[in-house]
């Protein structure tokens, strides 16, 4: 058999069917995409659904349509469907579709891994709601606060299917956002520099590497509620020495960058639509792209104003409000800029523009309020009310969902080849309009008068009644918008408009090929020498690069194997960081006295044993270089090496693990215990995970199918052995040497 190529292993294949195996098979970058977004389109009208019924719930005083139980189940799947089954989705299914095309790309860079990623998230979804089948949904809210979430307070299964359906999208959003970062990096076209890819794929690249560091924390949190609920571990448990707190860290760590998740692809959709429909190139293209990045490095600053009520102390409360309002800044710079690029502009108010426009003000009054909670007086007063209720709806809907209603407008001709009727769309759009203002305006009222958010009911108290009726009959326009939308998808598809390549005159190298693009997206790309290629091509006489130079493409490109590498491995640090930040927390006056402390540890034998992985690493260089000079027996026999190496060193641990059991010492005997095997094992689930690649390869070299063409992604895998490596370092050094408490 001869030996392929990982561009070989990863080239699209070809997909000329339309029947339903060949969407359930495809690996074609814009099926991929077309399928997110139909699971979010699908998943948004079942979060929608509950949604109606919470406000059919609410419309009155002391309504007794939904049980206080049901009421706390739909809460909870509505927030976490909102969050990581439509807004997450969605995003990704346009990134996937539009990214290739906008950088002159056959494909994504690992097509297959691609299309893994998608499936991880309707098996993660039907893991999430099978738990109504079982009796009980999970009750807790989105965010699962712990001590709610925890066995002696929760003993229904609900949590544990909240759990393995998020680790399960966890891991497909983890993975997609690998290959978008792979994609950007290392597939653009001849000629396109960083500097000149469309703003799109910019803030998407930044978004992506934003769900890198943003959904380990989740992941860390998630792994240790795991083991306090099936376990019998003690990390959330305050009453066995455990911190609720530290659920709330973990969790709004992961949480407020989320919101950036959201928020960067909206602006990246907005980004596109209004210097179209302004006529006008982007005002201050440079602002955009760096503002996008700074929120990027800031995001990780601003996750404790969600905690300013717990007693952080005042220091931490001034520090994370400063954080709060220094945010604000970079989107406030986007504002300004997408306003300056529509004065003066020829705009034109189609139903893109129109969303457009609507975005801005609404998600300028949702920031406006996020500034207010930045105070920490008012968030007190406020942040247990409706206040807040209004306040993320106005940044995650009236916002963000208004953002993908312009991209859909904007997009749809060169995804289906078809026009959606404008006269519908401004039905939709009014019909929207007056639907979200009417729910969520007047909530900021209910707020301020001190409405609890999180209630299944109220007291018949004065307004109460007739703002929560109001809210609550104004979802019916936002319903009837809906099908306005449903109805014009239908009508547009069956006999809808023919869409031509390039229906808006736009800029971006998406609309130089036919609508929809062929399976290999272009036939011909045109010659890239500004951000707007395709302007410059239907306007030679006022091309960009004429008059605005930017800087020359210089044909560098990283290798996409070890990029995916680093990629993982920035992913995985952050989620190894995390748990020993808990193992830290909790150890840090361990006094060394019983069976459970520290000095029960074999430290020496252990550092012996460390000795071996270390040397692993070595020795893994020298097959590395083996391989590189075409030296196959050398290569086959330091690879070898490594592998026995790395069983020796679990070896070492199992011995470890062994003594610790048999003097009593176990999971669940205290939080020493708990963090210690919570720390090592998943380390040595990562060296098991490690080894299984390594004797894979060790497999193929044997069989003389590994050559110096594969030296590359074999370097790749080396970058994951010794992160291992270093991992263990930092591990070795806290839990045996105790350096932080030096």
């Amino acid at each position: 058999m001869s030996t392929q190529t990982v561009d070989q292993l990863d080239a699209p294949i070809a997909q000329s069917s339309w029947g339903l195996l060949s969407w359930v098979t495809t690996v074609d970058h814009k099926r991929v995409g077309l399928l997110y977004i139909l699971f979010a389109i699908f998943f948004l009208v079942v979060g929608g659904l509950e949604a109606v019924l919470m406000r059919i719930q609410l419309a009155v005083p002391n309504n007794t349509f939904l049980s206080p139980e049901f009421f706390n189940q739909l809460f909870t799947m509505h927030g976490t469907t909102m969050v990581f089954l439509v807004g997450m989705p969605i995003f990704t299914g346009f990134s996937n579709f539009l990214v290739p095309l906008m950088i002159g790309a056959k494909d994504v860079a690992f097509p297959r891994l691609n299309a893994m990623s998608f499936w991880m998230l309707p098996f993660g979804a039907f893991l999430l709601y099978f738990s109504f089948l079982t009796g009980s949904a999970p009750d807790a809210g989105w965010f699962s606060y712990a001590p709610l979430s925890t066995k002696p307070y929760n003993l229904d299964t609900g949590i544990d299917y909240w759990i393995l359906g998020l680790v399960v999208a966890g891991i497909g959003s983890i993975a997609g956002a690998i290959n978008i970062v792979a994609t950007v990096l290392c597939l653009r076209a001849p000629g396109m520099s960083l500097q000149r890819v469309p703003l799109f794929v910019w803030i998407m690249l930044m978004q992506a590497m934003l769900i890198l560091i943003t959904i380990p924390p989740l992941n860390s949190a998630i792994a240790l509620l795991c083991i306090d609920r099936w376990l019998e571990a003690a990390f959330f448990e305050p009453v066995r020495g455990g911190s609720a707190l530290l659920w709330q860290h973990f969790f709004w760590i992961f949480g407020h960058p989320e919101v950036y998740v959201f928020a960067l692809p909206a602006f990246a959709m907005i980004s596109e639509v209004i210097p179209v429909f302004s006529r006008k190139p982007i005002y201050g293209y440079a602002f955009v792209a760096g503002s996008s990045t700074v929120i990027l490095l800031l995001s990780y600053g601003v996750w404790a104003h969600h905690m300013f009520a717990v007693g952080l102390g005042t220091s931490a409360n001034i520090f994370f409000s400063a954080m709060t309002m220094l945010i604000a800044l970079p989107t406030g710079v986007k504002i300004f800029n997408w306003t300056a690029t529509m004065w003066g502009g020829a705009i034109q108010l189609t139903t893109a523009m129109l969303f457009a426009i609507a975005f801005l003000i609404q998600f300028v009054i949702g920031g406006l309020t996020g500034i207010m909670f930045a105070a920490v007086p008012i968030d007190w007063q406020m942040t247990d009310t409706y206040f807040v209720v209004a306040h993320f709806h106005y940044v995650l809907i009236g916002g963000i969902l208004f953002a993908v209603f312009a991209a859909i407008y904007y997009w749809f001709p060169k995804i289906t080849g078809h026009m959606l009727d404008e006269r519908l769309g401004k039905w939709q759009f009014w019909l929207w309009v007056i639907g979200f203002n009417g729910t969520f305006m007047v909530q900021h009222f209910l707020g301020a008068m001190g409405m609890p958010r999180r209630v299944f009911t109220y007291a018949d108290n004065p307004g109460w009644a007739t703002l929560n009726a109001i809210s609550s009959y104004s979802v019916i326009f936002m319903v009837l918008g809906t099908l306005v939308l449903v109805w014009n998808v239908v009508k547009s598809l069956i006999d809808g408009e023919k869409a031509g390549n390039n229906p808006w005159d736009a800029f971006t190298l998406e609309w130089a090929t036919t609508s929809p693009p062929p399976t290999e997206n272009f036939t011909s790309l045109p010659e890239i020498k500004s951000r707007r290629p395709v302007w410059d091509q239907t306007h030679p006489d006022h091309a960009d690069w004429k008059h605005s130079k930017t800087p020359e493409d210089r044909g560098r490109r990283p290798d996409r194997a070890r990029v995916c590498a680093w990629a993982f491995v920035i992913s995985e640090a952050i989620f190894f960081a995390l748990l020993i930040i808990a193992y830290v927390v909790f150890n840090f006056d361990q006094t060394g006295d019983g069976p459970s402390a520290v000095n029960s540890l074999n430290v020496e034998r252990t550092g012996i044993f460390t000795l071996f992985l270390l040397s692993s690493s070595l020795t893994f260089m020298v097959a590395e270089r083996s391989l590189r000079l075409g030296r196959q027996a050398s290569f086959v026999t330091w690879l070898g090496i490594t592998i026995l190496f790395g069983v020796v060193f679990l070896a070492g641990q199992a011995w470890e693990y062994t003594d610790l059991l048999t003097s009593g010492v176990a999971i669940d005997t205290n939080l020493f215990a708990s963090t210690f095997f919570t720390v090592t094992g998943f380390h040595g689930l990562h060296v098991t995970g490690g080894l299984v690649a390594l004797a894979i390869m060790f497999a193929l070299g044997r069989k003389q199918r590994v050559t110096q063409a594969q030296s590359k992604p074999f370097g790749a895998i080396g970058i994951y052995w010794h992160f291992v490596d270093v991992v263990w370092i930092v591990v070795f050094a806290t839990i045996y040497l105790r350096v932080y408490q030096s």
